[in-house]
């Protein structure tokens, strides 16, 4: 199984300029926890997970917000917040490698590139959704 089989082809992207509010409402509208970022020449220059834009605002977004908290995640840019740089994989990598490299480096996404081109997103929860299934494949042959 290799990463193609498993990634979230054309991911939802966030540009690195944009606020987190803006962000946040891009995850909650696409069920998601984690956004490639871009800068303004469309290179992807990072991630920016649900836990990224709570450390960076300084709480827990659940429940009710308070106004001024919102006020805060409308002034603070996707670019305080994301982390930098981040670790890629190949769509034709092994779904395994892509599950050893986020549990070597703590991290719960991975950008799928093409070249220079971003192509997919392979989260934990791709990861294990696949695994899930292969297992109860194999249990069907047993």
């Amino acid at each position: 199984m290799n990463v193609h089989d498993v990634m979230t082809a054309d991911p939802v992207v966030i540009f690195s300029n944009a606020s987190l509010s803006e962000a946040l409402d891009k995850m909650m509208t696409a069920s998601c926890h984690h956004l490639p970022v871009l800068s303004t020449e469309k290179h992807l220059i990072g991630v920016l997970s649900f836990h990224d834009c709570e450390r960076a605002l300084g709480y827990s977004i659940v429940g009710t917000v308070h106004p001024l908290e919102l006020s805060l995640a409308d002034r603070v840019t996707v670019s305080k917040a994301m982390t930098p740089a981040p670790i890629v994989v190949e769509p034709d990598e092994t779904a395994a490698y892509a599950a050893q490299l986020m549990v070597n480096h703590y991290i719960g996404c991975l950008p799928v590139m093409r070249g220079e081109t971003l192509i997919g997103i392979v989260t934990r929860s791709d990861l294990l959704t696949a695994f899930i299934a292969l297992s109860q494949k194999v249990g069907q042959y047993q």
